[in-house]
């Protein structure tokens, strides 16, 4: 089952990227190869990942500016550094951000997947299989499906709710930043978007307030919290 986890790996070296990509796939993982940070960046924003490997130094956006992006729209996601350098600063760095292992280069492909694994052990990692299925207070959504199952019918949300809405739930009690969720939702930050973000926000808390547990709370100056009361 672990074995159909899905990475996203930023490697700016083809070579290594390539090499890596190939061994981790025969390993069973899913691996989507970007050859730059602002390349990985925009995979994330489309796709679904479990888990992030990202070289330090790549051109257009770096490995920590990349991390500091993907922790403002997802904070639990596993991110493995990758780097030339074995100064003690930069590992600071990384661990400051947010990572949750640093392997310096070069480095044997073996103890690269004993790192994943520790890390998915660490963090009880959940396949996709077992998250086609999630639990918000009382209501059962099925993001895959765009679903919300609600006591009188089952809610078909659009596109758009349900991007929001999987946000917000893989950070809920964390605050999901405001600016972050645009750029990744609509790829601008800008006053139009950000309007349309409130419509969609309310109309997600209208159907939520089935269940009076569940809160989507607004954070001044900062962005939303989805907060579920045991």
């Amino acid at each position: 089952m672990e074995n159909t986890i899905s990475i996203l790996l930023a490697e700016d070296d083809l070579n290594l990227g390539q090499l890596l990509q190939t061994y981790l796939r025969s390993k069973g993982f899913e691996v989507s190869l970007a050859q730059n940070g602002q390349i990985a960046f925009e995979k994330f924003n489309k796709n679904q990942y479990d888990f992030c490997i990202f070289d330090i130094m790549m051109p257009e956006m770096d490995g920590f500016t990349l991390a500091k992006e993907i922790r403002e729209i997802d904070k639990k996601i596993p991110i493995l550094f990758l780097s030339a350098k074995s100064m003690k600063e930069d590992k600071l760095e990384g661990f400051s951000i947010g990572a949750d292992d640093y392997l310096t280069k070069p480095f044997q492909m073996e103890e690269l997947l004993a790192r994943i694994n520790a890390i998915m052990r660490r963090i009880d990692m959940k396949t996709p299989e077992e998250k086609a299925e999630l639990q918000i207070g009382s209501i059962k959504y099925e993001p895959a499906f765009r679903m919300l199952h609600l006591k009188e019918e089952i809610k078909k949300l659009t596109t758009k709710e349900n991007q929001l809405l999987q946000m917000l739930v893989k950070n809920q009690n964390e605050i999901l930043d405001r600016q972050a969720t645009l750029r990744a939702i609509w790829g601008d930050d800008n006053y139009f978007n950000g309007r349309s973000m409130d419509v969609y926000i309310a109309k997600l808390r209208k159907v939520l307030r089935e269940d009076e547990n569940i809160e989507i709370m607004n954070v001044h100056g900062k962005g939303f919290k989805l907060v579920v009361k045991e």
